[in-house]
């Protein structure tokens, strides 16, 4: 195991892999404008996600001790600057339209780029970034942090995003309108719904939520009953920012779970499901899992031990019901620590032990595969990704901090826009019923 990792005790560990994952954000910031970019990859746009979790994330490195306050702060600033001031409309120059931002941005000018779609949950995980900002940063010289946090999250016309329809869209483009569907089926969109039924001037009504958790799709795997959602991410994005821990909508009281308890069964079942193997692929075992949405390694078909396996490049991976190519997200491994943290820690230690190549400053790569290895040309390690990935490394030390400290779920726990939002989406019991944050992570 790379750089003395093998004898560090779990506390250690985890520190210097949350270190490298927030250091991304420091590296990969304009900060002029706060803007973030999706990927380290010479040329890349920035990611308005990205830029949620970066927010999400300097609060972190604060108490951590990797960032200043005042330089913590003044990249929060840019950013929600940015957002406040830049252009709103149809016009082709636009950063968004009715609150909403489009996906991705061009780093410097802030314009849309890729003629991509105004992101309705990309928007949802931007803004849980800035409400985070305007929780923690609660200083007398901070208050124009707050005042852009409550501004940004006000402007949205979360209504005018179900497209008239039951359920919220996931997209819209300035040419064409709504994108032909919306979010059905559970997935990463708790969050999305959460602050669109809190929000204080444009709000869905309930129903929409009701409309939502209709489309659930409740299965028993491997002897597992849960809410079932197959690339690994679905049931964590949303736990970044709020503990589903101990609280339930009637959706989950009729099952008597919990959105936390589903995402510890899910990570069980990637976990079983890579011991089972079904396809044969290299590596897969307790301690080697985890399918999520990830690079590949591209588009091509080759013939591994007498089958032939297609290989893709960026999809949504899933378990069991795929697609599986052999290509898994080591940095889900941290995303789960909340939930399974057992065998998270132990598949931590078997990647760094057994595949040291895969992250050797222990930054986690957005995916890898070892059934590739010397095949096709690649070498005797497989396929590693190029670069890295915003959205993985925020995930990582998001869930790495809630796993420590409880810290950004409690921040959320006492904002009362994510306390209106849960119930109104009929969430009750836990911390939720008893009144403000707790310290019990």
């Amino acid at each position: 195991m790379q750089g003395g990792a093998s004898n560090l005790s779990d506390e250690a560990l985890l520190d210097q892999c949350q270190r490298a994952a927030f250091g991304y954000f420091v590296e990969n910031v304009n900060e002029a404008n706060g803007l973030v970019a999706d990927t380290s990859r010479d040329g890349s746009p920035a990611s308005i996600a990205v830029v949620g979790f970066g927010l999400s994330c300097y609060p972190i490195g604060v108490e951590r001790g990797w960032i200043s306050r005042r330089r913590a702060a003044d990249l929060t600033l840019a950013a929600l600057r940015f957002f406040d001031q830049s252009p709103h409309g149809r016009d082709d120059d636009a950063t968004g339209y009715r609150g909403f931002y489009y996906h991705f941005l061009d780093m410097q000018t802030g314009q849309r780029v890729w003629r991509c779609e105004l992101s309705m949950v990309d928007t949802a995980l931007l803004i849980a970034g800035v409400l985070v900002a305007g929780s923690y940063f609660d200083g007398p010289d901070e208050t124009e942090i707050r005042e852009l946090s409550e501004r940004l999250y006000r402007r949205i016309d979360w209504d005018w995003a179900r497209g008239g329809k039951a359920t919220l869209r996931q997209g819209w483009k300035p040419k064409s309108g709504f994108l032909h569907y919306g979010w059905e089926g559970y997935n990463e969109a708790t969050v999305l719904y959460v602050l669109a039924l809190a929000a204080p001037d444009h709000p869905v009504s309930g129903d929409c939520f009701a409309g939502w958790t209709a489309t659930y799709q409740w299965e028993n795997i491997y002897g597992l009953d849960m809410l079932y959602g197959g690339p690994l991410f679905m049931h964590q994005f949303s736990h970044a920012w709020i503990d589903f821990a101990g609280i339930r909508d009637a959706f989950m009281r009729e099952k008597a779970s919990d959105y936390f308890e589903n995402s510890r069964r899910a990570t069980l079942l990637h976990r079983e499901y890579a011991r089972r193997n079904p396809f044969g692929f290299k590596g897969y075992g307790a301690d080697l899992w985890g399918l999520s949405a990830n690079d590949g390694p591209g588009g091509f078909r080759v013939r591994v031990d007498g089958q032939r396996h297609s290989f893709y490049g960026y999809a949504a991976r899933g378990a069991p019901f795929g697609p599986d190519d052999g290509t898994l997200s080591p940095w889900s491994y941290l995303a789960s620590l909340p939930f399974a943290p057992d065998e998270s820690l132990a598949a931590l230690r078997h990647l760094l032990r057994s595949f040291p190549h895969v992250a050797p400053d222990l930054r986690m790569p957005s995916a890898f595969n070892p059934t590739l290895a010397g095949r096709r040309g690649f070498g005797p390690g497989g396929w590693i990704s190029a670069g890295h990935y915003g959205l993985d490394q925020g995930i990582a030390t998001m869930m790495i901090e809630n796993y420590r400290s409880g810290m950004i779920w409690n921040l959320l726990r006492a904002n009362p826009h994510i306390r209106t939002g849960l119930h109104r989406a009929g969430f009750a019991g836990g911390w939720l019923t008893s009144g403000g944050p707790q310290n019990d992570a």
